[in-house]
């Protein structure tokens, strides 16, 4: 029983941040810098309550762990959580951006490819292992980026900027994979906060005067990223994590299905073919997973 609430925590999850269009086709009409940066600001705030409602002992674990460490330990754990505050940033912007001024395939196709090119960057980055038959699986997969380009180079690369700051970001966290997720993604949003407020007002514009933007993004910072995020990490107690990496791809698929049916979004056959590969190479690659990496994260 308890398997089965790990597992429906994971789905209930990734359907959640499925649908994370709907929030920001409702704040369209807004730069994205500035959607962003009130994204932030709620998360921020709503955080750091949390993790004292709920997570104290995770807070004091994570001080005495730092502590405990020696000078170098601290120095990349410093620089790791600046990069994937940075990172995390940088990926926000790019999908707000690409979902209200592109389209949500487009978005929807990066979380797609992200995992495999996750295991890619291992491999270059970390000299992680992988099989012949997940190198097979990311040829494939740079084919059906290879394809959209071809219909649309700007697409692809903006679907390739989404999936790239999100595995850079999952990279940067391996060498802070010791320390609480909840507590580090409050720090981490907390820089965040720091350095767009450093931005100043060009950056964020001039505060909306409508309460509905700020309902929207209450709910788009509640609903479709804390609330998610801590079913995530719950589900992570109880299930591997490659397990979890699997039901990741209920997100982008359940995105896909908004953009046809709510959005009324339309799919050339160049974008089937290239959404048909990346599909086979996903399949190619889950049925032989070597890379436990981590998916303790946050998606969109």
């Amino acid at each position: 029983m308890r398997s089965t609430s790990y597992t429906f925590a994971a789905i209930g999850a990734y359907i959640i941040w499925g649908f994370i269009a709907f929030p920001l086709k409702g704040l369209s009409t807004y730069p994205s810098t500035q959607i962003l940066f009130y994204r932030i600001l709620m998360a921020f705030i709503c955080l750091p309550v949390l993790l004292i409602l709920f997570r104290r002992q995770a807070i004091a674990d994570t001080v005495a762990l730092y502590k405990a460490s020696d000078k170098k330990s601290r120095l990349v754990s410093i620089l790791a959580a600046i990069a994937g505050s940075l990172l995390l940033t940088a990926n926000w912007l790019f999908f707000i951006y690409v979902v209200n001024q592109v389209s949500l395939q487009t978005a929807s196709f990066a979380y797609l490819i992200c995992p495999i090119l996750t295991a890619f960057l291992g491999y270059a980055l970390l000299k992680e292992s992988l099989s012949p038959q997940q190198w097979l699986a990311v040829a494939i997969s740079f084919i059906s980026c290879a394809i959209l380009g071809y219909e649309s180079l700007g697409n692809m690369a903006f679907s390739l900027l989404i999936a790239l700051s999100y595995a850079l970001y999952l990279i940067s966290q391996r060498y802070v994979k010791v320390y609480d997720k909840m507590v580090l993604l409050t720090l981490q949003v907390g820089m965040a906060f720091l350095l767009i407020s450093c931005l100043g007002q060009g950056f964020r514009g001039v505060p909306p005067a409508s309460a509905e933007f700020y309902g929207i993004v209450f709910v788009l910072s509640t609903v479709f990223t804390i609330l998610p995020l801590f079913l995530n990490l719950f589900a992570l107690k109880g299930l591997k994590s490659a397990t979890v990496g699997i039901l990741m791809y209920i997100n982008p698929l359940v995105s896909f299905l908004v953009a046809f049916f709510a959005f009324n979004e339309q799919v050339s056959f160049i974008q089937w073919l290239a959404y048909l590969l990346i599909f086979l190479s996903v399949l190619l690659f889950i049925s032989k997973i070597k890379i436990g990496y981590k998916l303790g994260n946050i998606s969109g």
